[in-house]
């Protein structure tokens, strides 16, 4: 038996949108995502600008396959509105550009030591780089390299999209704060990293950070194999590290980053610990929030969501 067409009213939210239809014909057991993709179709513009919205409560239409459009609660002769939401821009650019800043700012800022601090009062030449401020490079490099890779060949995304207009705000925090910031102090030779090793701390700082970005990774391949290549759909993440908290790849990104902060002993990795930290607890609540309200009773709500005991 043919299921059932409706038609919707079609309306523009904020800015006008050329050539979007009056009306949408849809069948209930269509995909959502057909509906994206007509209204696409006859505007010319790119599904991922599109946002639709329904006007009896204002919730917002999924753009997923698995989603009918009957589950959605649309039925014959519902309005739906249209927003434009601007030039987009992917994903996975946007990763990689991040990550880009500090890859390019720590050997630049590293090879240049000569030409941008003054040599110390004690001595005749300009010293070469401590081991310790070696070190630091090494780990940021790995670090962020670790983070273009998973982007490339792990990450799958639930938007394929963001906001082109963005990508200057997502930048600042590794551009910046990871990038400039962090390289311009650590790798001065009045840096607490210009001094000799402190051995008791610098072993166990890196077996910190060594079993941090292999937990990690670890988390980032359990969350992948939730999705299908291309797909939205959502599942619940087991493992060891995510019996213990909601989201053990923000536990273990904390871990990485605190090892580097005990290596370098600077303020700038402090700030970079902690803002960094504080940004992704609120990830995480928002993720136990969703993961609560989406799967009710299926999922075991956790009491910390990104540091066992603390948080």
């Amino acid at each position: 038996m043919a299921s059932k067409s409706i038609s919707l009213s079609v309306r523009p939210r904020g800015q006008a949108i050329p050539k979007i239809p009056e009306t949408a014909a849809v069948t209930l057991d269509a995909p959502a995502s057909d509906l994206y993709h007509r209204l696409s179709a006859d505007s010319g513009l790119s599904v991922h600008r599109l946002r639709v919205t329904k006007g009896s409560d204002g919730s917002v239409v999924p753009n997923r396959k698995e989603v009918r459009v009957g589950d959605t609660g649309l039925r014959d002769g519902s309005v739906v509105y249209v927003k434009d939401l601007g030039p987009q821009i992917s994903w996975t650019t946007v990763f990689l550009v991040e990550y880009l800043g500090p890859l390019l700012i720590h050997p630049l800022i590293y090879y240049s030591r000569p030409y941008l601090y003054r040599a110390p009062p004690t001595s005749n030449a300009f010293p070469p780089p401590s081991s310790l401020q070696t070190t630091a490079l090494t780990l940021v490099l790995a670090h962020f390299l670790k983070r273009e890779l998973e982007t490339l060949f792990v990450h799958r995304f639930s938007l394929a999209t963001m906001p082109a207009r963005n990508i200057f705000k997502n930048c600042f925090h590794y551009w910046v704060l990871a990038g400039l910031n962090l390289a311009y102090w650590i790798y001065s030779p009045s840096s607490p990293t210009a001094a000799p090793a402190n051995a008791y701390i610098l072993y166990p700082a890196l077996a910190l950070w060594v079993v941090s970005e292999a937990g990690n990774l670890y988390t980032h391949v359990v969350l992948r194999n939730l999705r299908s290549r291309g797909g939205k759909e959502r599942g619940i993440p087991r493992g060891w590290a995510f019996e213990l908290v909601t989201c053990p790849n923000y536990m273990f990104e904390v871990g990485a980053w605190l090892s580097i902060w005990l290596v370098t002993w600077s303020l700038a990795a402090g700030v970079m610990t902690v803002a960094g930290g504080a940004q992704m607890w609120v990830w995480a609540r928002k993720k136990e929030s969703a993961y609560r309200r989406e799967f009710g009773a299926g999922y075991s709500p956790k009491r910390y969501v990104m540091i066992p005991g603390v948080c």
